[in-house]
């Protein structure tokens, strides 16, 4: 359980470089971030600033050339290997759903389940609720062909909570979707958000979407990505859509576009 001492997710002195054929390429600056249990955090920026690195090195698919990262007070990497214990602790979502063609749309979200070794019959109730959860009740059956873009991001995002992790990690998740659709997912979400009360990390090129999301707005500069503000959001929850037509959102929609625009 992280506390005061022990963030949810925190970053010490953390910074990548890449390196290529040509020259190193320094992707992230060192950052220091502690995101608390149970916050909305969104993590905003120009193309190649280092968002999603930050979201991969969270999620331990990137190791950071130095400083440390720890989840839920424990680290998730020692000598160069992750550790299980902090792992164990997050969840993912893309952007594309990447759900397998020739399983059901419950066989998708019961995976991580079963390869943990838990009971079909366990595994596939636990697919049901979360298919409830995240508005897809009934469509367990289904082949992901059969489903549009934003019902198959919904099966991601269940999949993603199947194992109940503490903090979700979720990057440009609704990037690939229509206005409309976009805008219900963001509902969505935060309904979803409201009910779990997960830790979460969302990447977005969204400045509506971040506001609209996120208790906090982290705002990168261009590469080597450094933190430039953190903007805490003021609206109360849940927020309803009319809220992005109100003077003081667009006021805060207007002073980041500005800020991206003189950081880029």
């Amino acid at each position: 359980m992280a506390d005061a001492a022990h963030p949810a997710i925190a970053f010490r002195t953390v910074e990548k470089w890449y390196g290529t054929r040509d020259q190193p390429v320094h992707a992230l600056a060192p950052t220091d971030l502690a995101v608390a249990e149970g916050e909305f955090l969104v993590l905003l920026g120009p193309s190649g600033c280092g968002k999603t690195t930050m979201l991969r090195m969270i999620g331990g698919l990137v190791e950071p050339t130095s400083g440390e990262i720890a989840i839920e007070g424990h680290s998730l990497w020692r000598g160069g290997q992750r550790q299980a214990r902090a792992l164990q602790d997050l969840g993912m979502v893309f952007q594309d759903a990447n759900l397998f063609p020739w399983m059901t749309i419950a066989e998708n979200i019961a995976l991580p389940l079963e390869l943990k070794g838990v009971p079909k019959a366990q595994r596939m109730r636990r697919a049901e609720e979360l298919m409830a959860l995240v508005g897809i009740a009934g469509f367990g059956k289904r082949w992901p062909r059969e489903l549009s873009g934003g019902m198959r991001q919904r099966a991601a995002i269940a999949r993603a909570l199947s194992y109940d992790p503490r903090i979700l990690l979720m990057d440009e998740p609704f990037g690939a979707l229509d206005a409309m659709t976009r805008e219900t997912m963001n509902l969505e979400l935060q309904r979803i958000w409201l009910e779990t009360k997960k830790t979460v990390v969302l990447v977005t090129h969204s400045i509506a979407e971040a506001v609209f999301l996120g208790d906090r707005v982290m705002l990168l500069s261009p590469r080597p990505g450094r933190v430039d503000q953190v903007l805490k959001v003021p609206f109360a929850r849940p927020r309803a859509p009319d809220l992005q037509s109100g003077a003081e959102f667009q006021a805060i929609v207007r002073s980041l576009r500005q800020r991206l625009t003189e950081i880029s």
